[in-house]
């Protein structure tokens, strides 16, 4: 399970989290509006650090099966207090332990993987519990791409508690990291204004590929 401390953290502000508004509500429906179209009613999907479960409610009517998953019990408290499809469940686990039940068609890791501590042993999990030709549907702040003064910010906030641990990420480095997985990128774009925020699909080869 993940460290005691990060569980800490996102408990501490789970109430904050889930009751901050959007940022961007265009840009997060569009983002709702892309994965929709890329899984199937047939669908098995795995999402990794779900928090409030918002998105796993919006997503889950168009698949088979929703898995969401989280390490914070209070994250997965809230999301489980809110109306959800018959075909959702909401599991503890963190990015480590997240796959049981697979293989998946679909793996989804919103706004997770600069946090895991060891990104390319994540990455290698969610390739070995895809089936050939599943998708690994991500959206992944890339702060080492942020100005400095950002950076800074980010860094005081850390350190009196209110911002966690965070990879230092770039985005060329994200992709990097991605492909040596043994994914290939099949799209990548950004949504909304901020370009530090990339979206990115990938696929496992097909069987015999």
């Amino acid at each position: 399970m993940a460290e005691t401390r990060h569980v800490r953290f996102w408990n501490r502000i789970a109430a904050r989290y889930a009751a901050k508004p959007v940022k961007d509500p265009a840009a997060y429906e569009a983002m709702l509006a892309d994965v929709a179209g890329r899984v199937r009613p047939t669908d098995r999907v795995l999402e990794i650090g779900c928090g409030s479960g918002s998105t796993a409610i919006r997503l889950a009517p168009g698949v088979a099966e929703w898995t969401a998953t989280d390490f914070s019990p209070e994250m997965l408290r809230i999301a489980g207090a809110k109306p959800a499809p018959d075909n959702l469940r909401f599991v503890l686990a963190d990015a480590q332990n997240a796959f049981d039940g697979g293989p998946f068609d679909a793996i989804c890791a919103f706004q997770v993987l600069h946090l895991v501590g060891d990104l390319p042993g994540t990455l290698a999990r969610i390739h070995a519990h895809l089936k050939p030709g599943g998708l690994l549907i991500t959206k992944t702040w890339c702060f080492a791409d942020m100005g400095f003064k950002l950076r800074g910010l980010f860094l005081a906030l850390r350190t009196i508690g209110l911002f966690p641990p965070v990879n230092a990420l770039t985005r060329a480095a994200l992709r990097q990291t991605i492909r040596d997985a043994g994914f290939e990128i099949v799209d990548e774009r950004v949504f909304g204004t901020n370009p530090n925020g990339p979206y990115i699909v990938a696929r496992t080869p097909l069987a015999g590929a």
